[in-house]
């Protein structure tokens, strides 16, 4: 049997598998100068999270629904179509989280802290994904591929994604390491980190005109936009509005826009299912920046105290991961042995994965994220240490 999921696609060509926890920060790193959680910008970790998964299975899944989505749901399809879109408004939130919650922090703590946030939660879908196709009887990717998916590397190894949406973690990691050594190496400082966001700016957009592809998988010229601008929203929210530094997020903004209309309109004349709207597009990349900034700038919002929102923000990483590939499964199953109509089963599909996301939070992230970072803590402490000369 092989399962007819929608094959995994760059980013940059027209309908991507996109991220993003997709992002993929931790969301207990979401904290307000100290002062309490921004509990909104958890909730809107989720509403990028949904915008992906509506996308896979209400726009790309047609396999899945016996027939093709823009005539099963004919309105509701062509707003999905622009849910690609999440992808990026998670790297807008990244480059805000990772700005606050590196601050201080030196590239040991910081490196710690990303590993054992990330890893547990994709080793258990990778496996729970794995596991699943192979009982239904499902293809699956190779030996090698699927030991070597373990190390989140696949992407620059070259090897088959057992998670297609897992390409956004590469992205993210390339952003760590970026600013690891470039702003933590010495500690971060607001002029630091401003130099840090010109210079990015700058090489990214060398890297796209000179045609290097070493230079662009290193500067990640279409995503760096993102990264830059949630910085910037996070300098204005440490160190007060300033003409410089809305300069960056109207920056990240202007280039980011380009890019995501780059990616995902498709140029005229080209034969596609579903031709975006370049306005459209824009103007919800807009609309991304401006709800990132409301949340975190708008006292009145940011102060928003609602605790169910902090739930929403820990589920949407394993919700991202395992959304795609159990979720398409879950509607052909439910299209093959249930009258439900369409949107119950895209429904109880959505619901479906929320439950699973869960139970991965509370049994496989809340109880091993802890261990895995004391472990790395004592294992690094170690090698810290002075060892003895040998006599």
């Amino acid at each position: 049997m092989s399962l007819k999921l929608p094959a995994p696609s760059d980013p940059t060509m027209s309908g991507p598998v996109p991220l993003a926890d997709a992002p993929a920060d931790a969301p207990a790193d979401v904290r307000s100068g100290g002062k309490g959680r921004l509990r909104a910008l958890d909730g809107l970790r989720l509403v990028a999270a949904l915008m992906v998964a509506i996308y896979h299975l209400a726009f790309r899944g047609s396999g899945a629904w016996r027939g093709q989505t823009l005539e099963i749901f004919p309105h509701l399809s062509h707003a999905a179509a622009y849910g690609p879109l999440g992808v990026q408004f998670f790297f807008i939130i990244s480059g805000f989280v990772i700005c606050m919650s590196g601050w201080g922090r030196s590239v040991k703590a910081f490196a710690i802290s990303r590993i054992s946030r990330l890893y547990p939660a994709y080793w258990a879908a990778l496996i729970l994904v794995t596991a699943v196709l192979f009982v239904l009887g499902y293809k699956t990717v190779s030996r090698t591929d699927l030991l070597t998916n373990f190390t989140m590397l696949q992407t620059p190894a070259g090897s088959e994604r057992v998670l297609g949406v897992s390409w956004t973690l590469w992205a993210e990691m390339r952003f760590y390491v970026l600013f690891a050594v470039t702003v933590l190496w010495r500690g971060a400082t607001r002029k630091r980190v401003l130099a840090f966001c010109a210079l990015w700016t700058i090489g990214a957009l060398y890297a796209d005109s000179s045609g290097q592809e070493f230079l662009k998988v290193v500067l990640m010229p279409e995503y760096a936009p993102f990264f830059v601008g949630g910085i910037g929203l996070y300098l204005l929210r440490r160190f007060g509005h300033d003409l410089l530094t809305w300069g960056v997020v109207a920056g990240g903004f202007l280039l980011g826009q380009h890019y995501a209309v780059k990616a995902l309109v498709a140029p005229p004349g080209m034969h596609v299912a579903f031709h975006r709207s370049p306005t459209v597009v824009i103007a919800l990349v807009a609309a991304g920046f401006a709800a990132i900034a409301a949340v975190t700038l708008v006292r009145r919002v940011a102060d928003v105290d609602w605790r169910w929102l902090t739930t929403a923000g820990a589920l949407t990483y394993p919700f991202y991961l395992v959304h795609e590939i159990l979720g398409t499964l879950v509607i052909e199953k439910l299209k093959i042995h249930t009258g439900i109509p369409n949107y119950g089963v895209l429904a109880l599909a959505i619901g479906s994965m929320l439950l699973l996301a869960y139970l991965i939070y509370r049994l496989v992230e809340r109880p091993l994220t802890p261990v895995l970072r004391r472990a790395l803590t004592h294992q690094a402490n170690r090698l810290s240490e002075p060892r003895p000369a040998r006599t």
